[in-house]
């Protein structure tokens, strides 16, 4: 008898192998453009699939290690790491995965667009590695619009941004705190002014979560001793340098590393701060205003590297459909698994268009080039884009361990990891929640649901092929009830937040609805048919399920459901028979 072993999943080019990300390239860039990049993507995409793939692995293996003291009790806080992780970090300047974007004599705007490209290879093979190198990306940009003409912080600009390994600098972002968490009004960090009128400061304080703690920069947030503004008003943004010159840590105090459920490779810290050197930057006050530059990218990146993650999984699941062989064929040839595959693969093109338009505005706003309605949209879109993915790419991951059977759930296989990593990109630079209430914000201050509903129209009506034309109406209608619905709740803030989340949803699918379309029709037209088919699908679904007129009831039932109580004065005594029938006697009142 001949002992069977089942052949792994294999990845090949992992460019040449993303119809998606080869097709959306090719539509987006100029000719010459992507004569230019092509050559680089397509090594990349290999090196994915190898050597980088293979450094991802070794620095899981060896996860970081916080030594508090060296051999004769002198307090060193040494954070070791992987030699992988610091071969990953070496790799990532060489492919300038921060640098494309900032090289913009030969691209422009489109330099944002290449660069998110880079990204989305690189980010599945790096350990998360694409985390600090987010936070870098943040940290260049708020120097490179708040910096102004202190040498050190231009010097600083110049490292975020090389190529060179032996120069490049990463930067961490440090908000959160025991105080506050996503409400960075509860900052307590205090900065006193170390004297000399050159904005330097210290600062003392603790930060509860510290990702990226072997960079060699961070920027954070505090509170100018003295400045009397309340909440996040009176708050300021610093640049700080790690280390001195002799390579110690410049008054900061590890407490410890975080234990986290997945992303293992990646170092992340909670540290005090006792008297830390600081520069202020862009001067006081506005920090919240200022790092928003910081968060606008890191929110950009958790998307790419949310629908990278679902491009791993569902390239992995895709193949190993062709060589698992059950019930006498292979997995692919069962048409209920083929089916599964393919909704995968449609929420993986959604997210990537509606991902991607977000960097072509950002790549605009760089360079001055966005009208007012792309600024409005960028705003809108950047918390909507984030948000969306971040919930979704869990759900793709899970699907395809699934697709495994029990093999997705061993881990020497892999496979878990990127289900645990995918978790950490609806939680980090703020959950769903939170930024749902982002999206209220976006829609409260400006004329963005007016550039939502033109934008979506304008491609609309610029389709051709019939089937795309013939799908048209129902994203309208979808437009047309997101529409209604915010003028129906706009007065009530407690309608609005409880159906914030359906709301933020809705606006998502539509968008990309708007996207798919638009982006098939081009692909129709040089004869390619696999986008048409992934928008039809899209547009298939029920793209705007808002939250009803009867919310209010609705929502007091619920909190009837969870705590016992009414939640809404006026419905108790229908709210609490509500409640009685849903929960029982002593089942679910917290």
């Amino acid at each position: 008898m001949v002992e069977f072993f089942q052949d792994p999943p294999r990845l090949g080019n992992q460019f040449l192998d993303d119809r998606v990300l080869r097709s959306y390239v090719r539509r987006t860039l100029p000719a010459g453009a992507f004569g230019d990049v092509e050559p680089g993507l397509r090594r990349l995409g290999a090196r994915a699939a190898t050597d980088l793939l293979a450094l991802a692995d070794a620095a899981e293996q060896q996860p970081p290690r916080h030594v508090p003291y060296d051999a004769w009790g002198r307090r060193v806080d040494r954070i070791e790491t992987a030699d992988a992780w610091r071969a990953l970090d070496r790799v990532a300047a060489e492919e300038g995965i921060v640098a494309t974007a900032y090289e913009r004599a030969a691209h422009g705007a489109l330099s944002r667009v290449h660069q998110l490209a880079r990204l989305y290879l690189y980010h599945p093979s790096s350990a998360i590695y694409s985390c600090p190198l987010a936070m870098t990306d943040g940290a260049a940009r708020a120097i490179e619009r708040h910096g102004g003409v202190d040498a050190r912080l231009r010097d600083a600009f110049d490292h975020l941004t090389s190529r060179d390994p032996a120069s490049f600098w990463t930067a961490g972002q440090w908000m959160t705190e025991r105080t506050g968490g996503s409400d960075v009004s509860g900052t307590s960090t205090v900065a006193r002014t170390a004297g000399g009128g050159n904005g330097d400061y210290r600062l003392f304080g603790t930060k509860w979560f510290t990702s990226a703690t072997t960079s060699q920069v961070a920027m954070t947030l505090a509170r100018i001793e003295g400045d009397s503004a309340p909440g996040s008003a009176g708050l300021s943004l610093f640049y700080v340098q790690l280390r001195d010159e002799a390579g110690d840590l410049q008054r900061i105090c590890v407490n410890r590393l975080k234990d986290k459920l997945g992303t293992r490779a990646l170092p992340t810290a909670e540290l005090t701060l006792e008297g830390t050197p600081a520069i202020l930057v862009g001067g006081s006050g506005h920090g919240v205003r200022k790092i928003a530059t910081i968060l606008n990218i890191t929110r950009l990146y958790n998307a790419v590297c949310a629908v990278a993650g679902m491009r791993r999984a569902l390239a992995l699941a895709t193949d190993f459909a062709t060589r698992r062989v059950a019930f006498g064929r292979p997995l692919a040839a069962h048409p209920l698994h083929a089916e599964t595959l393919a909704a995968m693969a449609v929420e993986h093109a959604g997210a990537f268009h509606l991902t991607f338009h977000v960097g072509e505005l950002l790549g605009k706003e760089e360079v001055g080039e966005a009208s007012d309605d792309e600024l409005l949209l960028l705003r809108l879109l950047t918390p909507v884009a984030k948000l969306y993915t971040g919930k979704q790419v869990v759900a793709v991951t899970s699907e395809a361990l699934e697709a495994f059977g029990g093999a997705g759930y061993i881990e020497d296989t892999g496979l878990p990891r990127l289900l645990r990593d995918a978790q950490v990109l609806s939680i980090w630079e703020g959950t769903t929640n939170v930024l749902s209430l982002d999206v209220l914000r976006a829609v409260g201050k400006g004329d963005a649901l007016r550039a939502f509903a033109e934008a979506v129209t304008r491609r609309l009506d610029a389709l051709a092929h019939p089937a795309l034309r013939a799908a048209a109406p129902r994203v309208a209608d979808a437009g047309r009830r997101i529409a209604e619905y915010a003028a129906r709740v706009a007065s009530d803030g407690e309608r609005q937040q409880a159906g914030a989340r359906a709301f933020a949803f809705a606006l998502a699918r539509t968008y990309t609805a708007a996207l798919l379309l638009e982006h098939a029709d081009w692909a129709a037209r040089h004869d390619d048919t696999a986008p048409t088919t992934a928008a039809l699908r899209w547009c298939a679904q029920d793209l705007a399920p808002l939250v009803a007129d009867s919310d209010a009831e609705h929502r007091a039932a619920s909190s009837a459901l969870l705590y016992g109580t009414s939640g809404s004065e006026g419905h108790g005594a229908r709210l609490s028979a509500v409640g009685s029938r849903l929960s029982g006697p002593g089942e679910w009142t917290g």
